[in-house]
């Protein structure tokens, strides 16, 4: 006879069929000129991050991001285990940096790779260059899971991050673990000193500048599949 817990944990993992859920997410760089303070090896410094769309707490389906710079730096490989997942650096070389994404063991057991080109310089290198204003580069995705756990479901259901799907008709979530709201953090970016240069994303846009972009044959949105 199987106890009343095992029971529980066997209906949180149960799979509604053809249900998804998203969560608009964007990753990119911030690099600020050093001015004066420049030199051969640090003319900037950078920030790169993975952050919520609407600068919301995405740590609720992300537990981990693993930043993998150029071997030229000390311990390349940066694992953040915490929001705001981000690292700053100083240097003077752009490169691609490659970013892991693992989440939650409700989620998804497999991680998702994401990569981005570091920008230090503007487009325009003829200009001149500021201290004040950032060399800003963000990329907008959609990470989606297919046929997610009741558990998953009911944990995010109320979340403002993620995009929760319409449930079919007599489907009733399990009410979310009494342990688990009371270790939620507040991991969002809305006061982030750096908030003032992040691109202002909103689904809405996104979807109309995918669907103008489809017309001429660009891909601008990606909707990031993990199974």
């Amino acid at each position: 006879m199987s106890k009343p817990e095992d029971s529980e944990k066997k209906n949180l993992n149960k799979k509604p069929k053809d249900l998804e859920i998203s969560i608009p997410i964007v990753y990119g760089n911030i690099s600020f000129w050093l001015g004066k303070k420049a030199n051969e090896y640090q003319s900037h410094k950078w920030t790169v991050y993975v952050r919520g769309a609407t600068n919301e707490d995405i740590s609720m389906v992300i537990k981990r991001v693993v930043f993998q710079l150029h071997s030229s730096f000390n311990n390349p490989t940066r694992v953040i285990d915490s929001p705001p997942f981000e690292l700053s650096e100083s240097g003077w070389g752009e490169f691609e940096i490659a970013i892991t994404l693992y989440f939650h063991s409700d989620v998804c057991d497999k991680p998702l790779n994401l990569y981005h080109h570091l920008k230090l310089y503007p487009e325009d290198e003829s200009g001149p260059m500021s201290t004040k204003k950032p060399v800003v580069v963000e990329s907008y995705d959609e990470i989606v899971f297919p046929e997610p756990s009741d558990g998953f479901l009911a944990r995010v259901q109320n979340h403002p991050s993620v995009n929760l799907p319409r449930l079919p008709a007599g489907f009733v979530l399990p009410p979310v673990p009494v342990d688990d709201t009371s270790k939620r953090t507040r991991g969002d970016t809305k006061d982030h000193p750096l908030n003032q240069w992040f691109t202002n994303f909103s689904e809405a846009d996104e979807l109309l500048q995918l669907a103008a972009a489809r017309q001429q044959g660009i891909s601008v949105v990606c909707r990031l599949y993990v199974f």
